[in-house]
């Protein structure tokens, strides 16, 4: 341990202390009589600044400084999965039975229980040569997560032995490993310091989709399993029911949902709707496999920038155990804030807008540790880390460096339009804006489980679109009844596109969540009506009766079929619209 330092300025949640030679960057310290905790984050001679993850109120020079000799880590185990955590780990509901409902300063509660017996049961034998990452037993944590338990990433040798099945705390021994330095005891619980990656094997190319269940992002702007997406969007253009609704519905096994900064009540929202949802894949609670890190604007500004740290390496941990796992943070815009607070009190020179300069290095940093993954250890596994952020430009201004910091890193873009939240539409995701650099690395897996034209119907869709783009300039001008009869079936085939397929009601017990197979189907019908109804106007048929079909509503109504009945209603849908276009 190094020697204890003490306080000689503070400037709100950054303070300077001498007398820390021996200390290390990020070296966690203990700061006060309260020993409220600190990270040191500049270190010059034998003095050391320190941002404390606390309020510093009532602080005075000449307060001890007390080093731990370790970096900031979180603790990673049974008892993480349906807890709910701050910005540096510490659990809330813990906290809430110690200290009532406001958190007390410098309370001080174990991140996971080190009381609670988990049942353990070994899935090797003593004698078996082992490497870090290798799984030796596992703990039904809860109904619908099995934690597997592993040897830790830097440690290999032969299993000494191992514990029998029976009930053991997370800090009791289950194993020893003979390893070249000597013998290593093996706990069920990690420690990993959170700014640095936890390793894998081989990063793999992605090209498998994270499907989501919602229409927009799945069918035109996918992600790819272990990559990354931006969700921008201006104060009420549904960024966080967009995040809560791939929470509920991605195809993932763990979600990691962390709170950066948002108000009070949306992760109040959060934190009440979560355990009350059904998981669709067990039936049980969705909190049985999700873990919440709650960080709100009114907590310390120094916790923000941490929070999104400790999320990802929960992600990862669990990604080391052959899980796919999905990362919301919400907003980074508020982490980007925290770090140029930060920058503000240690006096450095600012970049574009205040923010410091090394932002777009700290937010390439956190994205590149999504991926989808070859884990460590004997037998490889395929996992990955897919990671869906949140921005929030002041007015909804996409040129600020946030988000533009973020294009540059994030592979998808699903903007967000204020205009169409005002319309109601939502998702209110901009289909002329946002992208996605993933659509050729998943249209083989499209197209081969789920339709072999995909790609060639969702273009087709994409090109009316922006085909409606320019005819509503027109429209504007001289009025849709100025329009030739081709251009008036091509605006008829996009409103559908728009409020038939686009469209999705988050809170409607069937359009909440749109299977990959009804996705394709839905638009390739809608695709199928364009084709036949520009086919009956070639054979002389007026666009009047075309677009009165009373197939029409039918198209409209498909998003609400069960996906048990869908199959066979849609394919009356289709026959109804070759007999009706072929009839006018």
């Amino acid at each position: 341990m190094t020697a204890e330092g003490k306080i000689i300025k503070i400037a709100g949640p950054v303070i300077t202390a001498d007398g820390m030679r021996g200390t290390q960057m990020y070296e966690m310290v203990k700061v006060g009589e309260d020993k409220l905790i600190g990270e040191i984050i500049e270190l010059e001679g034998d003095t050391a600044t320190i941002q404390v993850y606390e309020e510093t109120a009532g602080m005075k020079p000449g307060e001890v400084v007390e080093p731990t000799g370790g970096p900031l880590s979180v603790e990673l185990g049974p008892g993480i999965v349906g807890s709910i955590f701050d910005g540096i780990q510490r659990p809330l509901e813990t906290i809430k039975i110690k200290t009532g409902d406001y958190i007390e300063r410098g309370v001080d509660v174990p991140s996971i229980p080190k009381d609670k017996k988990w049942s353990f049961k070994p899935l090797v034998t003593a004698g078996a040569e082992v490497k870090g990452g290798d799984i030796i037993g596992e703990v039904q944590e809860t109904s619908a997560v099995t934690q597997k338990i592993m040897i830790p990433p830097n440690v290999s040798g032969s299993l000494k032995s191992i514990a029998s099945e029976g009930d053991y705390t997370v800090e009791e021994d289950i194993a020893e490993v003979d390893t070249a330095k000597g013998p290593v005891k093996v706990q069920m619980m990690q420690k990993w310091p959170v700014r640095t990656g936890r390793p894998y094997k081989e990063k793999l190319d992605p090209d498998i989709p994270l499907v989501t269940g919602q229409r927009a992002q799945d069918t035109f702007f996918p992600v790819a399993k272990g990559g990354t997406a931006a969700i921008p969007g201006p104060f009420g253009s549904g960024k966080t029911v967009t995040q809560q609704q791939l929470a509920k519905w991605a195809d993932a096994d763990i979600i990691v949902y962390v709170g950066c900064g948002e108000r009070g009540n949306e992760m109040t929202e959060v934190l009440k709707e979560f355990p009350e949802l059904e998981d669709p894949k067990t039936g049980k609670p969705l909190m049985d496999r999700t873990v919440l890190i709650a960080n709100t604007s009114n907590m310390p500004v120094a916790a923000r920038e941490a929070c999104v740290y400790t999320g990802i390496t929960i992600a990862e941990y669990f990604r080391d155990m052959g899980y796919d796992v999905a990362l919301m943070a919400d907003s980074t815009s508020r982490w980007a804030e925290a770090m140029r607070e930060i920058s503000g009190r240690l006096e450095e020179m600012p970049g574009e807008e205040g923010y410091p300069a090394y932002l777009a290095s700290r937010l390439a940093q956190f994205y590149e540790r999504a991926g989808r993954v070859t884990t460590v250890g004997t037998e490889d596994k395929t996992a990955s880390v897919s990671v869906v952020g949140a921005v929030s430009p002041p007015g909804g201004d996409l040129s600020e460096p946030v988000t533009q910091n973020t294009l540059r890193i994030c592979k998808v873009f699903w903007a967000l339009d204020a205009s169409l939240a005002d319309k109601r539409h939502f998702p209110s995701i901009d289909w002329l804006q946002s992208y996605s650099l993933y659509v050729d690395s998943v249209e083989g897996w499209w197209e081969g489980s789920v339709g072999a034209d995909w790609r060639k119907t969702r273009d087709e869709a994409m090109v009316l679109l922006q085909k409606e783009s320019e005819l509503q300039e027109i429209v504007q001008l001289v009025g849709p009844d100025a329009l030739p009869d081709r251009e008036r079936i091509t605006l008829e085939s996009t409103r559908m596109i728009r409020e038939d397929f686009l469209q999705q009601n988050a809170y409607h017990e069937v359009d909440t969540y749109c299977s990959s197979s009804k996705q394709y189907q839905m638009l390739k019908t809608i695709v199928m009506f364009q084709e036949q109804a520009t086919a009956a106007l070639e054979r002389g048929a007026a666009s009047a009766d075309l677009t009165t079909l009373s197939v029409k509503e039918d198209i409209g109504r498909m998003k609400f079929i069960p996906e048990a009945e869908f199959d066979e209603k849609v394919k009356e849908i289709q026959d109804k619209i070759v007999k009706q276009t072929s009839e006018v």
